[in-house]
């Protein structure tokens, strides 16, 4: 039996604090050995085998680590993640992978030129209730498809401290919540003919965007992606649209609320959804609530330490990660020229 990867985190905020770090500690064929933090030690504290580095080059002079994960603020994933590729090292970028696509294609090349693996943490395709979309959509229960609505909205009606609604490159919504909704609909129905989109600062001193709506376009299907943050109403997760029938589903998958309570994300029972939470499918005569797939963020990283350790095949790739950040781009130039962008124009 081969011996656990070695596995480094660079950065340690909350998002590694709560999700990241466990799902590797729970992963069998990883192991959390070193972090990087400019002023705490935290990671160290919750796991003693980890040894903590005050910068990205000390822990790869130690050579501490055979695989890097970033979750630092977006305009450091790509200089990280060069200089970890350029150090041998396999990688996961927290998502958006890249601020730019272009940057996002030469890590592609760079990571393929060296033989090693370089992935994207789009954790989402791993929600209980975008598994159960894929579901629905594959066994075709509601006949042709014509719509997708795809939402994920709050109401955090003031602007906080985070990186993400200061003026820094990469913040807002878009590139955060975008990049895992466009990731969504590009997985289920492919890439679009065309996109339209909306993005605006809705609340008072909004420095970075905090709404976007896009329309992707699929000929005789069209899909919506929008998300908000003065939205204090329910509006369902996701509603798809058939010839035979509807689906609608309210409320977030589970996994993210359990991390937030410290729950350790192992066991039978993780992801799973209570029944009162499930989707409802409309057909002519009848509603009936259909079963939630348990959520497997999981998944993930053990695909990642497959690729890594067994040669298989890598679930989320680069290249697709490039598309996404393309639809992105794309997405501000419609929203600031209030036109559509159509695929040979976007590149994607």
């Amino acid at each position: 039996m081969s011996k656990p990867i070695k596995t480094a985190v660079i950065g340690f905020g909350s998002v590694a604090e709560k999700m990241h770090a466990p799902l590797i500690d729970v992963c069998p064929d990883l192991e959390l050995v070193a972090s990087v933090e400019r002023r705490t030690n935290r990671c160290e504290e919750l796991y003693p085998a980890v040894t903590t580095y005050r910068s990205l080059d000390a822990m790869l002079e130690a050579d501490a680590a055979e695989l890097v994960v970033i979750t630092t603020p977006n305009e450091y994933h790509y200089p990280m993640a060069k200089r970890c590729l350029e150090a041998g090292k396999h990688v996961v970028v927290d998502k958006p992978v890249t601020i730019f696509s272009h940057e996002a294609e030469e890590l592609n090349k760079l990571a393929e030129e060296k033989g090693l693996i370089c992935s994207v943490f789009h954790n989402r395709r791993y929600d209980g209730d975008f598994m159960t979309l894929q579901k629905l959509v594959r066994e075709g229960d509601l006949g042709d498809l014509v719509y997708l609505e795809s939402h994920f909205d709050r109401f955090r009606p003031d602007v906080s401290e985070n990186w993400r609604e200061m003026e820094v490159p990469g913040n807002g919504i878009t590139f955060d919540l975008g990049s895992h909704l466009i990731d969504q609909v590009v997985l289920l129905f492919g890439l679009p003919n065309w996109i339209q989109a909306d993005i605006r600062k809705q609340r008072g001193g909004a420095i970075a965007d905090d709404y976007f709506d896009i329309i992707l376009d699929y000929g005789s299907l069209k899909a919506r992606v929008t998300a908000g943050a003065l939205v204090n109403v329910p509006t369902p997760k996701f509603l798809l649209l058939g010839k035979r029938g509807s689906y609608q589903k309210f409320g977030l998958d589970v996994q993210e609320a359990a991390f937030k309570l410290g729950q350790k994300p192992e066991g039978e029972r993780w992801g799973v959804e209570s029944e009162e939470s499930w989707g409802n499918v409309f057909l002519n005569e009848e509603i009936k609530p259909y079963q939630t797939i348990p959520g497997n963020y999981r998944v993930l990283y053990q695909n990642v330490a497959d690729a890594i350790s067994k040669g298989a095949n890598l679930d989320i790739t680069i290249a697709q990660a490039v598309s996404v950040l393309k639809i992105i781009e794309a997405s501000f130039t419609s929203a600031e020229e209030g036109r559509r962008i159509f695929k040979e124009e976007g590149g994607w």
